[in-house]
Order: structure tokens, then C-alpha cells, then sequence
């Protein structure tokens, strides 16, 4: 048990209360923090972007008029409602005060109208969206303890996807599932605290998400920044043994600010809904480390990515006799399941006026233990990165292939009851345009080829917006 759990217990198990505080310090302070582009968001925001944060609310300070009251900074003047990075960032005029007091927040609001044009399950558009609120608290700027860092996250859903109607496994759109696909509440998703010993080396331990793991610098994004489909935000071959909100800890790695190396032990179910300690290993463990180095091929940087996913939890057996629809026929089960999955990202070009700018490539492949995952292996290739249009430098875009091959032992009864069961895969495109800085509309289309063998290819259009609150 880690240091101070039982305190952390007791703030989880009010979890309801918790969310209910949180987003009322949200809407009366509205302390924004610069949207996150995270190493690996298993953990808490890094060394450099916290750096990087303090350094954006400086500036928003400097470049107001500002006048010195009572020891504390009063921006009395700032962006226009054009230029701003949040949309409320005018209303609360000491949001970059508090930033520089060790609390910073970021909350986003995405919008997606997407449908399936011909092909898939059902021809149709649906509107969804998702909430997400995120608070960062730097205790040593708050005169605590020292490279404490402590992370909260709130999420919910509302409306219905389009992921039925493609009639794919893996689902179109992800954002608009999360954190529970069935349910609209809102749910705390994170309640992390991590201690940093240097600058080089912490650890971490509280309730967590792990969708951002599997980093990429083009493929990536939470499905908010570049592409919708799942397929492209982290590997879904570790889908199986890697829930996405749970219990856990582990340490971290860092090089010049930026995770090489983390380690971390999950409990293996997920507890979106719950605090997790009554379901805290109950189940099982799942262990996950990912080495992440860059690279400087062709002059440009890069990055290569190793993860691996191993659980001790009990899972259904794919290669069991069909008779275990039968109540008096136990269903045959493996004790524990596996994947091993790769990444790459790297730059081809890249702005010599603007580092942050470029183009480039991305992969990524995996396989899976074949007995208990549906996806046996896993491939995806494709080009992103910001606009080649001169004039719009604030756009992003990406094109991007995927190949998921269905495990081979997959039962009889199931291959039957889905009218046959073949690989799939599908393509998407996306063009993100900035229309203020704090808005972003995207164009996406996909063509997904579903495994399912019944249905025919889907065309996939629409449109996703993005307001940073």
C-alpha cells in the first residue's frame, strides 16, 4: 500500500462529491492550462510541459497591463475574443495568477456529426460528444512538498455514437465512449499524485487513465487534436489486457523533461465508475512498461516506441467448444493474456522559423496472444502533421492506413452468430482547421472494411469541433 492511501481512499469513495467541487472551482476560477500534448498521459503532465505552461501564464501577464496588488499580479488587460486560447479566458482576469500559484486547469468540449454514407450496418448520422476537465496542481509552488505533483481528471459522454453503424470492432470514434460508453455521468478518471526525486526520475501512484499511452507525434491525440478512429490514437492490441481507467503505480524515466522509460502495475479490471479499492487486484494485475526514444534520423527528429501488456486476469477462452452457450457447460478460460505493440514517428520536414512545425511519418504494429484476444496482430501506416498550406500554419492534417488481423482461434459459435468473421480494415483522412485559436473544426472521412464478413464497406463522413473551454 503506498504512502497516505487511506487518505486517498476516502477522496475517491466521494468521488461524486469530488467531481461536484471540481467543476464548481472550474467554472468560478476557469485557470486554464495549455492543451495537453502528453508524453505518455498514464502520467501526469512532464517536467517540460509544466515549464512550458508557467511560461505561456507568464506571458499572458507580461503582455497585459499588469500592476502589483498585494503581492499578486492583476492583468487588467489581454487577447481579444479572436485571439485568446480558451474561450472564457477574458472572463477571469487571475487565471494566469493562479497558474503561477502551482494550479492550472484545461477543460475541452468535443462535438462530433459523423454517419455512415453507404455500406456498414445502418446509413444514418448521429451527433455525440465529449467533456473532459483536467486539474494540475505543482504542490511546491503552493509552499507543500517539493516536486509533488498531483493530477485530477473529469470526464463524461453525451449523445449517440456512430460506431454501431459501421458495424467495425474497432470503433470510429473514440472519444464519444469514454469514460463509460454506457452512461452520460460524470466520472472522475484520474486522482493522481507523483512524487519526482530529479529531474530525472519519479513515481506515481493513484487512479489513472491509460489511453495515452503508445505516444506518437502524429498518430495520437486523445481523438480530440488528429485522427477519430481508434485505430490511430494508441494500439488497440493492447486493448484486452490494458483497461483504461483503473488503480495503479509505477515510476518514471525522464531525458530533458520527456518520459523515456515508465513502468507501471494496474489493477486489471476497469472502475471508471467506482474509487477501485473494492475491486483492487481482486482480479488480477497487468504490467506495462514502454521505452520511448528519440531519434534524429535524417537530421530530423523522431521517435521509437517498445510496449508490452501482460495480465494474470482470468479470461474466456476464444478456442473452446460451442457447447458453452449451454448453462450446465462451464465457459473454458486462460489465467492470463499478452501483447507486445511497436511505434514510430518521424519528421520529414520541418519549419526552420518553427521546430514545432513539420510533417512526417508514423507506423505502428503488434500482436497479441491469439487464445484470448480478438486482434491477433496489429499494423498501421500513414502521413501527418501540420498544414503544407503556407498560409495556414495552425492547421493540422493526416492520412492513415490500418490492417487489424482477427484472431484465428476465434470460436465456431461466435464466427456463426456474426455471420462470419474475416480481418478488417479501413482508412481515414482528416484536415483540422484552427478557426480561433481556441476552436478547431475538422473534416474527417473514413472507409472501413469490418471484419464482419456480413457487412458491406461503410463511408464514413462528418465534421468534429473542438472548443477549448
Amino acid at each position: 500500500m503506498i504512502p497516505g492511501s487511506t487518505k486517498i481512499r476516502w477522496f475517491l469513495e466521494r468521488s461524486r462529491l469530488t467531481v461536484s467541487i471540481f467543476c464548481l472551482i472550474y467554472f468560478c476560477c476557469s485557470a486554464p492550462l495549455s492543451r495537453s500534448a502528453f508524453a505518455d498521459d498514464a502520467l501526469p503532465v512532464s517536467l517540460y510541459e509544466e515549464m512550458q505552461q508557467t511560461a505561456e501564464s507568464d506571458l499572458l501577464c507580461t503582455e497585459s497591463t499588469c500592476a502589483e496588488n498585494t503581492g499578486s499580479c492583476v492583468c487588467c488587460d489581454g487577447p481579444d475574443f479572436w485571439t485568446q486560447t480558451t474561450m472564457t479566458q477574458n472572463l477571469f482576469p487571475r487565471r494566469a495568477c493562479l497558474a503561477e500559484q502551482g494550479i492550472t486547469f484545461d477543460a475541452d468540449l468535443i462535438q462530433y456529426y459523423m454517419g455512415v454514407a453507404s455500406g456498414g450496418r445502418e446509413q444514418e448520422f448521429r451527433y455525440s460528444g465529449h467533456g473532459d476537465y483536467v486539474m494540475n496542481i505543482d504542490s511546491g509552488k503552493l509552499g507543500g512538498p517539493q516536486g509533488l505533483f498531483v493530477k485530477l481528471r473529469a470526464e463524461h459522454r453525451f449523445g449517440e455514437t456512430i460506431n454501431e453503424a459501421t458495424g467495425a470492432i474497432i470503433p470510429a470514434t473514440l472519444a464519444p465512449d469514454l469514460p463509460v460508453s454506457y452512461s452520460d455521468e460524470l466520472y472522475l478518471t484520474n486522482v493522481l499524485f507523483t512524487q519526482m526525486f530529479s529531474e530525472s526520475f519519479g513515481v506515481f501512484a493513484g487512479k489513472l487513465d491509460t489511453l495515452d499511452g503508445d505516444m506518437n507525434a502524429f498518430a495520437h491525440g486523445r481523438g480530440k487534436t488528429q485522427f477519430s478512429n481508434t485505430a490511430f490514437i494508441a494500439t488497440p492490441i493492447g486493448l484486452r489486457t490494458i483497461v483504461y481507467s483503473t488503480l495503479g503505480t509505477g515510476f518514471l524515466i525522464l531525458r530533458e523533461g520527456e518520459p523515456i522509460f515508465t513502468f507501471t502495475v494496474l489493477n486489471a479490471t476497469d472502475t471508471s465508475r467506482t474509487s477501485g479499492f473494492d475491486e483492487l487486484f481482486a482480479h488480477g494485475a497487468a504490467i506495462v512498461p514502454e521505452l520511448r526514444l528519440p531519434t534524429n534520423l535524417f537530421g530530423k527528429p523522431g521517435h521509437f516506441l517498445f510496449g508490452a501488456s501482460y495480465s494474470t486476469r482470468s479470461f474466456a477462452s476464444l478456442e473452446q467448444d460451442p457447447l458453452f452457450v449451454l448453462p450446465t457447460v462451464p465457459i473454458d478460460r486462460e489465467s492470463e493474456s499478452w501483447s507486445f505493440y511497436w511505434n514510430f514517428d518521424q519528421y520529414l520536414v520541418v519549419d526552420p522559423d518553427n521546430p514545432q512545425r513539420g510533417w512526417g511519418l508514423f507506423g505502428r504494429a503488434g500482436i497479441a496472444d491469439k487464445q484470448t484476444n480478438p486482434i491477433e496482430w496489429f499494423l498501421s501506416l500513414g502521413i501527418g502533421g501540420s498544414s503544407p498550406i503556407a498560409s495556414r500554419e495552425a492547421d493540422t492534417f493526416g492520412i492513415g492506413w490500418y490492417y487489424s488481423a482477427t484472431s484465428d482461434r476465434l470460436t465456431p459459435f461466435i464466427n456463426k452468430v456474426l455471420g462470419g468473421v474475416g480481418d478488417g480494415y479501413g482508412v481515414e483522412l482528416f484536415y483540422n482547421v484552427e478557426v480561433t485559436k481556441w476552436f478547431h473544426l475538422t473534416t474527417d472521412m473514413q472507409v472501413i472494411r469490418p471484419a464482419r464478413q456480413t457487412v458491406d464497406t461503410a463511408l464514413l463522413v462528418g465534421l468534429r469541433a473542438v472548443i477549448d473551454l
